[in-house]
């Protein structure tokens, strides 16, 4: 067994052979090595840990040994065989298109400096935990139809990530899963989701527009918070909760737009300060405008 974090930060290390009496790599085993460039997982081992290569940037090549029975490797990734989950992914990656994956898995591109660009294939139903989060060179990617969840963390501080395209089939964005995503202009939530995460878009500091659906019905904590260039924002009837700091700090904000009645915006639940430091001083409703305090 190599041990959890067993190996982490070793920065020098270029490469490592895992000997075949191996059966476990621990959580974090080789985290942020940062030099290391290939990998090879022999056939003994049947259980890699969370984040066991997070944050190795200089990744090329992975590779599992012909006979293990839980993993095998294709377009250099490590597969989960049975679950059909991407675990391991590195700058080279491509991912299976013939359907032996169908989730990118927790922290499966996890710290990928040096990843540009990736094709998900239209599989792929669920993009986990932290599976791409501080990519921080990605700057565009695809979502195919299909996929139904966007998990916590998922493009998290993907600061170079300029554009983004999210199918209808999504029902679920979750908590963090675009803050940081300073470059980000603009983005379209697609018709299916009824909730949009606690900071799901905290600091996108360059998101001008976003366009809510009257699918979403609640607004997560600091959703919006610290969108310094949002300058406007229409908010559906069907929104009964926004979230505590929602908008906070979203210095351009002018214009806030509730489609419903001013006694709905009343009714609704509205967390501590979802807007403070901001500009707007009224919410324009279907029949008035309500002043805020």
């Amino acid at each position: 067994r190599i041990g959890d974090y067993a190996f982490d930060g070793c920065s020098s290390l270029t490469s490592i052979t895992i000997p075949d009496s191996v059966t476990r790599i621990g959580l974090g085993a080789f985290s942020d090595c940062s030099s290391l460039t290939s990998i090879t997982i022999p056939d003994s081992v049947t259980r890699i840990g969370l984040g066991a290569f997070s944050d190795c940037s200089s990744l090329t090549s992975i590779t599992v040994a012909a006979g293990n029975t839980i993993y095998h490797s294709a377009g250099n990734c490590i597969i989960e065989t049975e679950s059909k989950t991407l675990i391991l992914g590195c700058k080279n990656s491509v991912i299976p298109d013939d359907g032996s994956v169908t989730s990118i898995g927790d922290y499966a591109f996890y710290g990928c400096s040096s990843l540009t660009s990736i094709t998900i294939p239209d599989s792929v139903t669920r993009i986990c935990d932290h599976a791409f989060n501080s990519c921080t060179s990605l700057t565009s990617i695809t979502i195919p139809d299909g996929v139904t969840r966007i998990g916590d963390y998922a493009f998290d501080g993907c600061s170079s990530l300029t554009s983004i395209t999210i199918p209808d089939s999504v029902t679920s964005i979750d908590d963090y899963a675009f803050s940081g995503c300073s470059s980000l202009t603009s983005i379209t939530i697609p018709a299916g989701v009824t909730s949009i995460g606690n900071a799901a878009f905290m600091s996108c500091w360059s998101l001008t527009t976003i366009n809510i659906p009257d699918s979403v019905t609640s607004i997560g904590n600091d959703a919006f918070s610290d969108c310094n260039s949002l300058t406007s924002i229409t908010i559906p009837n069907s929104v009964t909760s926004i979230g505590y700091r929602a908008f906070d700090s979203c210095t351009s904000l002018t214009t806030i737009t509730f489609e419903g009645t001013m006694a709905q915006w009343r009714a609704m639940t509205k967390g501590s300060y979802w807007n403070n430091n901001i500009p707007a001083t009224e919410v324009v409703c279907s029949d008035g405008k309500v002043t805020l305090s």
